[in-house]
């Protein structure tokens, strides 16, 4: 493929590589990943590091904790691997009602689902990695005894967190939050040192027993002890049955380009779905209101209908390929006007995620992507081990009429979703956008960047982005365009220039050359992004 520079400066140059590459929100861990391939691993092998070094130097959005999906592209064929957890046997809407709510909870032992991340590791690692999961996770044990100094969003954002925590978090089930992530009684300042023995010790004994011990072992008994302790559902009974799905993954093609996304229950469809409705409409043009208009208005349609059907595959009250048939998007595009809908209106909260892409010389590829949700998730973290439980739980309905209602058992509507890029049957390679309700939205209009606008993988994560929030509210960055800000605003759209870039989410790029094998890949400038390569 060929790219082209956008008229707005990037902030950073797509680099260019041979051997292999692993681009990330951490320079760490991108370091760490390129160790790995160094090493002798492969591409899959570099990602279980990266990952696992994330969960160390960024845990403000993400944590051994938590869940994880991703796709993998080995021997000229797209792999999926859902790796969220179910919720605990034990809950049910009448159990959560009994303790008060009226809604799931946000924080604390109830929200908190079965994590997936350690298994995703080792389901990784034995079926596509070269290396043992153990020497795949050194780099992250190494950061986590030796500790590192904490980069500028990443400081930022910890603050943010520990200010809202203290005033929040005064039950005794939230104080090891604060022994592991505030040992000094303050968050961590930007430069300082911050290190953790019970996240190496953790680290150490998933990578000595493939995950076991987390699942069956002496972690697994933490874990339960704890929330029997704190009146929470998860088990270990909960925890031993769990395993990653292979799935087949879902696509659409987008002007010549197919677009994979992980199948439900997570959210990649919209971002589908959105695509499927847009080509319906008059073709894009460069910085054009009505293409934006366009774009914003498919991309609601899009989010409502995922947020009425998406769950549980077996569940859904309408079928995924239905969904992304033409005739749906041929009836739906049909629903757009000159001017801004107002569809049923939905709380889009924030999200905390990390996205990473990874390959190497041999063709092999991984998009991959692991989450707490909400930044730190749960807030509940078990005493000496440094594992952050997710709040994924969450996003269940305790309405019975709801396809996403909690049952026992069921994997919530998810909202981390990881992308891949193909044309012709051939690799051109991961993508992802991180950021709760953000990602799907991030997807499309990464697509969209480079297959209408042909920008290079650094320039189509840079370009100023939009966010659809609910109603005709849209949230825009500070540098998208005033002309285009008020020509939005005259056909109906409620604009808000939001200056934290960090709400519209964080993504990561690899395209692959397949006649040279050249690596070109862009990372996230709303962050401390950094792209390892050789």
């Amino acid at each position: 493929m060929d790219f082209l520079h956008h008229p707005f400066a990037s902030k950073r140059h797509t680099v260019f590589a041979k051997k292999g590459m692993v681009a990330t929100s951490q320079p760490l861990a991108a370091q760490a990943g390129l160790e790995i391939l160094q090493k002798g691993g492969n591409a899959i092998d570099a990602a279980i590091a990266a990952a696992a070094a994330l969960t160390v130097v960024e845990p403000t959005s993400n944590g051994i904790g938590g869940d994880a999906f991703a796709l993998v592209w080995i021997k000229d064929k797209l792999h999926g691997l859902n790796a969220s957890g179910p919720s605990p046997e034990s809950i049910s809407v009448e159990a959560v009602k009994e303790l008060g709510h009226d809604k799931m909870p946000v924080h604390g032992v109830v929200p908190v689902t079965v994590p997936g991340v350690p298994a995703a590791w080792a389901e990784l690692s034995k079926k596509f990695g070269r290396l043992p999961l153990g020497e795949s996770l050194a780099p992250a044990i190494r950061y986590a005894e030796e500790g590192y100094p904490l980069t500028p969003i990443l400081g930022k954002y910890w603050k943010l967190a520990y200010n809202r925590f203290k005033e929040k978090f005064t039950t005794e089930e939230f104080a090891e939050w604060f022994n592991t992530f505030a040992p000094d009684g303050k968050a961590p300042e930007i430069g300082e040192v911050w290190k953790s023995p019970g996240h190496a010790s953790t680290l150490r004994s998933i990578g000595e027993t493939d995950a076991r011990s987390f699942y069956e072992g002496e972690l697994a008994d933490k874990i339960e002890a704890f929330m029997k302790k704190h009146g929470g559902f998860l088990a270990k009974s909960d925890l031993s049955k769990f395993q990653p799905e292979w799935v087949t993954p879902i696509s659409t093609n987008y002007k010549g380009y197919d677009v994979w996304e992980i199948p439900p229950n997570g959210q990649g469809m919209v971002a589908l779905m959105a695509l499927n409705v847009f080509k319906k409409l008059s073709p894009p043009a460069w910085q054009n209101a009505e293409t934006l208009h366009q774009q914003i208005e498919a991309m609601k349609l899009a989010f409502t209908d995922g947020q009425a059907f998406i769950t549980e595959p077996d569940e859904m009250p309408i079928s995924a390929e239905e969904l992304l048939s033409d005739t749906y998007a041929e009836k739906r595009s049909k629903v757009i006007s000159d001017t801004a809908a107002d569809p049923k209106p939905y709380e889009l909260p924030k999200g905390g995620t990390v996205y990473l892409a990874a390959a190497d010389e041999e063709g092999n590829m991984i998009s991959y992507i692991q989450s707490n949700y909400m930044g730190f998730g749960s807030g509940i973290v078990i005493p000496g081990t440094g594992i952050s439980l997710q709040n994924r739980g969450h996003d269940f309905s305790l309405d019975e009429t709801h396809p996403n209602v909690l049952k026992p058992g069921k994997r919530t509507y998810h909202t981390i979703i990881p992308g891949f890029l193909t044309k012709d049957g051939q690799a051109v390679g991961p993508f992802g956008v991180m950021g709760g309700y953000m990602q799907p939205q991030g997807h499309f209009q990464v697509v969209t960047n480079t297959v209408d606008y042909l920008l290079n993988p650094q320039a189509a994560l840079d370009m100023p982005r939009w966010q659809w929030m609910k109603g005709k509210t849209v949230h825009v960055e500070s540098e998208f365009p005033n002309y285009l800000v008020q020509a939005l605003a005259r056909k109906g759209h409620e604009v808000h220039v939001t200056p934290d870039g960090g709400s519209f989410g964080r993504g990561q790029i690899i395209w692959r050359d397949p006649k040279t094998g050249v690596l070109q890949g862009g990372t996230e400038s709303r962050t401390d992004g950094a792209i390892a390569a050789w």
